[in-house]
């Protein structure tokens, strides 16, 4: 199992983040909101320096700059949880998919429920976009940010790819 090597703090539109990396400088876990207690769990020396890159492409991600993410990454998990983390990259920005068609994607059609908890499990929110899985009705399901936060992304995403005029601009 990899440590991490270090950790920052990023502040971001949508609230604090932590994230860590490994010695690679790849990136193990970003939070939104960390707690004392997520800190404490993961803790490693802190060197914000060392998440500038991480702090750039959140940057332009919040001015709408960017919407796919290019850092390397090394998300700690199960042979599945690796493909669904994988999926989740595969879906466009400002797109939604639900758990089951994610799963049929997959190839995996029975498998809604797996795949609900592999996205649970992401550990590296955001640039893994777990928040564009919705239930099968179209509804906001479980997000470790809260669900506040996946529609903040949502709709954050959605003006920022809708035709123009769609949304007043």
């Amino acid at each position: 199992m990899t440590s991490p090597a270090c950790h920052g703090l990023i502040d971001t539109r949508f609230g604090p983040v932590a994230a860590w990396l490994d010695a690679r400088g790849a990136l193990l876990r970003l939070l939104f909101n960390p707690t004392p207690e997520q800190l404490e769990k993961h803790a490693c020396r802190r060197d914000d320096a060392a998440l500038a890159e991480v702090a750039r492409q959140l940057a332009e991600y919040q001015a709408g700059e960017r919407q796919n993410f290019d850092l390397p990454l090394a998300p700690l998990g199960t042979p599945f949880q690796q493909k669904v983390w994988a999926a989740l990259r595969a879906i466009p920005y400002g797109h939604t998919l639900s758990y089951s068609e994610l799963a049929l994607a997959l190839g995996a059609p029975d498998g809604a429920r797996a795949v609900g908890r592999a996205n649970a499990t992401n550990p590296i929110a955001l640039i893994v976009p777990c928040h564009r899985v919705l239930g099968a009705d179209g509804s906001l399901t479980g997000y470790a940010g809260g669900l506040p936060l996946k529609a903040a992304l949502l709709r954050f995403e959605l003006e920022r790819s809708a035709p123009p005029g769609l949304f007043g601009e």
